[in-house]
């Protein structure tokens, strides 16, 4: 069966529907905050595998869907670079910088340990790297913009297939591993907490504005200008160092113009960036992008990779609980603060910011609020930690056993 453009433009949206009506029946699904394209994605993804596999019933969609996928990927990383404000780091000072290298250093530790373990198992090594900080830090977006890059220029034909499962794999443990880190910290080291007197202060005063601007049509196309903007001038420099030292993925550039473009308005006062309306947008572009990734999904693929994949993430899973106790929480100063950030840590280090969100939303609302943590690792995990990981993966793809 052949789907047309716009018979699978409705699959899209079908996928993005059977995931919300999902989650909103499946209590697991909702506690762990699995993303709906996630959630129908993989569904429809089994559904086309059982056809193929038991029925030999084969279901293609249409050849433009590749390069919608593309621009929904750039849409979405030209929004994130557009939601980083500079005058932000003043507030969170010191302690922001000191969080920034501690999840940096992290990204090294993931990527030896995804390599060294897939090479010790006779896997490629570029297995190792979805299975690091690509996914594990990076989330879905970036491990499925990842993946395609493998794909086109090392050959690597399952690697969207990895890249999802490990992505969502992280997303799941990032979830369940974050409270109990902060629990086993607070409770080994007798923490002094705020106590409960401080919930309603910190719920208060985390991005529940008493006002909203209204998102209206011009000012929609406002951000729609910028973004179109990121993306036309980020493409350009993509173009302009291919081949050179210089060569990142595309969509690193488009994150980098946005980040640029934002803070030259805010510094020159000629445009203030509606940030609510820019993160829609993002948004929805990665729910679109993620569908299509994940729907077009050739599941049977993995299936020689299933042993070492889990071993894979096990292992990674282990390792970011040491990492958070024995150095996130030590170098961020071993107090409730730290703890609440080493929550926070096991949700973007092995899933994605809202997972690191809703894993210090769990701790505060036992023990009191951490203005510090709700301050800093939105900054971290939504922003820079993009930034960081585009030049730690670039190192090690230069490596010899890359090729």
């Amino acid at each position: 069966m052949q789907f047309d453009f716009y018979s699978t433009f409705v699959c899209l949206v079908i996928v993005l529907f059977l995931g919300r009506f999902l989650i909103a029946r499946i209590k697991f699904l909702d506690d762990y905050n699995i993303p709906e394209p996630v959630v129908g994605g993989l569904l429809v993804a089994a559904v086309i595998a059982v056809l193929y596999k038991v029925f030999d019933f084969h279901i293609t969609f249409a050849p433009e869907l590749k390069n919608f996928q593309k621009t929904m990927m750039l849409f979405f990383f030209a929004a994130v670079g557009l939601s980083a404000d500079f005058a932000s780091l003043k507030k969170g000072g010191i302690t922001l910088v000191k969080f920034l290298i501690v999840v940096s250093v992290f990204l090294v530790v993931q990527n030896l340990v995804g390599v060294a373990l897939s090479m010790g198992m006779g896997q490629d090594p570029l297995m190792g790297m979805l299975g690091g900080s690509i996914t594990m830090s990076g989330g879905h977006g970036t491990g499925t913009a990842w993946a395609g890059i493998f794909k086109e220029k090392y050959g690597l034909s399952n690697g969207l297939e990895i890249a999802i499962a490990c992505a969502t794999f992280g997303l799941i443990l990032g979830g369940l591993i974050g409270g109990p880190v902060a629990r086993y910290l607070i409770k080994a080291h007798r923490l002094q907490t705020p106590g409960n007197s401080s919930i309603s202060e910190n719920v208060s005063g985390f991005e529940t504005p008493k006002k909203q601007r209204l998102i209206t049509p011009s000012s929609f196309l406002e951000s729609l200008a910028l973004i179109a903007i990121a993306l036309f001038v980020g493409t350009k420099i993509d173009t302009a160092v291919k081949g050179t030292f210089m060569e990142l993925p595309t969509f690193v550039w488009c994150l980098f113009v946005g980040v640029v473009l934002r803070n030259l308005l805010s510094f020159f006062k000629v445009h203030q960036v509606f940030d609510r309306e820019v993160s829609v947008i993002g948004n929805v572009s990665l729910s679109l992008f993620l569908s299509a990734a994940l729907m077009t999904l050739k599941v049977w693929e993995l299936a020689d990779l299933a042993l070492p994949l889990l071993i894979l993430l096990i292992v990674q899973t282990i390792v970011i609980i040491f990492y958070t106790i024995f150095v996130t929480f030590r170098v961020m100063g071993k107090d409730y603060d730290a703890a609440v950030l080493a929550a926070g840590h096991c949700g973007f280090g092995l899933g994605a910011t809202p997972t690191a969100i809703v894993n210090m939303q769990a701790v505060t609302q036992h023990y009191g609020s951490s203005h510090v943590a709700f301050l800093v690792v939105p900054m971290v995990g939504a922003f820079f930690i993009d930034i960081a990981n585009a030049f730690v993966i670039n190192f090690f793809l230069a490596l010899p056993i890359f090729g």
